[in-house]
């Protein structure tokens, strides 16, 4: 079962058998379509996940990031669910820290995202107490195959390498010294099979979903420059708001407790998802013949 307002995503998506609800989960009315069902685990992946949208629409970014976690952790409790976890962010950070950041690390959000995140965190840390298994995974930067490539203001490789197959110029809001942490969604997705599986002993847990690794905002964009068979210009004008300098995180506390480590590197998932986004437009036969 799974519940998607398609404000970002396709349902051509969702696959066969699977069966789905078209909604917002910050509407009481989509949650009653659930009918009590009683499920093994509640995945929460369907938070409002852009920093820059939430400064266009707060009110929205508050009810689609916490009013929906609370409604379903109100739903779990009340179905007798007791295993939820949640997709949170490294943005709770802010900035300030030293890296590799820590889970214990100083809490200053800059966005009204990252304060919804940590927002929903603190809910799930009171409905542990009510009988609830919750886990906060906060995902450092994810990317890879199957990523929105026309949402232009989340996701910093997709957006740059939707600008260099687009235009063949990447412009890059801020300094090309930001640095974040770029973990590739299939070690995303396995970060939440262990958690959903997870024997741990504390009713509430939180782990970085990180590769330890710094990555300037130029080394992303030479890797994505590298990868394609043309050449690729760049400027480094602008910027954003809410945006964090530079963090890259500690997963040391996921690995000991699950054994959950990132497996693809950043050069391997680059060239993997521009394979696939080349392919998914079917626009440019001879690049994919280049790129193979």
């Amino acid at each position: 079962m799974t519940v998607d307002n398609l404000s970002t995503g396709f349902i051509e998506n969702i696959p066969n058998g699977c069966e789905y609800i078209i909604g917002d989960l910050h509407d009481e009315a989509i949650i009653r379509q659930l009918s009590g069902r009683c499920f093994d685990v509640i995945y929460h992946i369907a938070g409002q996940s852009g920093g820059i949208t939430s400064f266009d629409d707060p009110l929205y970014d508050m009810n689609a990031n916490i009013t929906s976690t609370l409604l379903l952790l109100d739903y779990a409790r009340a179905s007798g669910c007791n295993r939820f976890i949640y997709a949170s962010s490294m943005s709770v950070y802010g900035d300030g820290n030293i890296c590799p950041v820590a889970e214990d690390a100083i809490l200053m959000p800059k966005s009204f995202y990252a304060v919804g995140k940590l927002a929903s965190e603190h809910y799930m840390r009171l409905f542990s107490t009510l009988g609830i298994k919750a886990t906060a995974l906060r995902l450092n930067n994810i990317y890879g195959p199957g990523q929105n490539m026309a949402n232009t203001k989340q996701g910093m490789a997709s957006i740059y390498m939707e600008q260099a197959l687009r235009d063949k110029h990447i412009h890059s809001l801020g300094s090309k010294e930001r640095f974040r942490d770029f973990v590739y969604i299939d070690d995303a997705v396995t970060s939440f099979i262990v958690a959903g599986e997870g024997q741990e002993e504390d009713a509430y847990n939180i782990y970085n979903v990180a590769t330890g690794i710094k990555t300037t905002v130029e080394s992303l964009v030479e890797k994505i420059r590298n990868a394609l068979p043309f050449d690729v210009s760049v400027e480094y004008r602008g910027e954003t708001p809410g945006d964090q300098f530079g963090i890259y995180c500690d997963y040391s506390r996921i690995a000991h407790a699950l054994g959950w480590e990132p497996k693809i590197d950043l050069t391997t998932g680059i060239n993997k998802m521009i394979k696939w986004a080349i392919a998914r437009n079917e626009c440019d036969n001879d690049i994919a013949r280049k790129l193979d």
